[in-house]
């Protein structure tokens, strides 16, 4: 009984603090609903949830409350002598178009999602991601990139501890089935065309805080895009069923500043596990910095 409690207890304060998590990157403990967005396609995704939740509310509160008409006054005991009318054309025309209107209503807004994920913008750069049995592999096509390409493996337990160890911060930053050895680095507010294929067997990319979920088929290029407004550390998953080690083929996607990246492009070109190296090195200064900026500010409102 004390567990339950506890569970519920939270679950409870999850969901109170799930609003709160807009940089989350990750499923967390007691979800209850999609991962805090970070690209406008996400955005619009959590608009139409909403919008077809409450569709579906209202409906369902209609017909729970046709229902309980229909029990209570219609019972045998409420008509001794129960009617025999057997049509109404106005409830026939009412049940038939209503239906019509409310999927017209949802359909709109829908067509309008699809459009906005198929249709690629212009775009700044350009990403191949390939799907192997059971990792994932990276290219940067451009050609300032210099054919940048590298495979991205989950970190098992020690390596998550390892990399925790180097980079100074808690093992939790590197989340168990999701954080992966090479991130696929990308700049905050510029536009990612995702080429996705696959060498063996069928794959899904898939990034729920973009928004973005595409097959990766042997043979065939896919297309996807994103934009990500918020810098961080944002997780995906291989999301078609391709195999044993199925579960266990994350996608980790690092956002930082344009100058980050450009930083790390340039020394990747040459020595990828140093340029990371580096990228988290300047990355955890300028969180030192920010935080030493934050301290007299807070200090002056006490």
């Amino acid at each position: 009984m004390t567990n339950t409690v506890k569970r519920l207890t939270a679950g409870i304060a999850g969901v109170a603090g799930f609003a709160g998590q807009a940089a989350a990157s990750q499923p967390v403990p007691w979800q209850t609903g999609l991962q805090p967005s970070v690209t406008s396609v996400m955005d619009d995704i959590h608009w139409f949830n909403g919008f077809t939740l409450a569709i579906i509310t209202v409906i369902t509160l209609f017909v729970l409350a046709l229902l309980i008409v229909c029990i209570t006054r219609f019972s045998a005991k409420a008509n001794p002598q129960p009617s025999r009318t057997s049509h109404n054309t106005l409830i026939e025309v009412l049940w038939t178009v209503v239906p019509i209107l409310i999927l017209v209503v949802i359909a709109v807004p829908s067509f309008r999602l699809l459009f906005k994920q198929l249709e690629i913008p212009s775009y700044d750069m350009t990403v191949k991601a390939t799907g192997y049995q059971w990792y994932w592999g990276y290219e940067y096509t451009d050609e300032n990139m210099d054919g940048l390409s590298f495979e991205a493996y989950m970190l098992q337990d020690d390596g998550r501890e390892e990399r925790a160890s180097q980079q100074g911060v808690s093992v939790d930053q590197f989340p168990r089935l999701l954080a992966a050895d090479n991130e696929l680095v990308v700049p905050v507010g510029k536009t990612v065309r995702v080429q996705v294929t696959a060498n063996d067997v069928i794959h899904a990319f898939a990034m729920p805080a973009f928004g973005v979920k595409v097959d990766a088929v042997p043979g065939r290029l896919n297309e996807t895009w994103f934009r990500a407004d918020q810098t961080g550390v944002y997780y995906g998953q291989c999301s078609e069923l391709c195999g044993k080690d199925h579960a266990f083929m994350p996608i980790a996607v690092r956002v930082v500043t344009e100058e980050q990246f450009s930083a790390w492009a340039e020394a990747a070109k040459s020595d990828l596990e140093q340029a990371n190296k580096d990228l988290w090195a300047a990355i955890a200064a300028e969180k030192k910095t920010a935080q030493k900026a934050v301290t007299p500010i807070a200090v002056a409102n006490r």
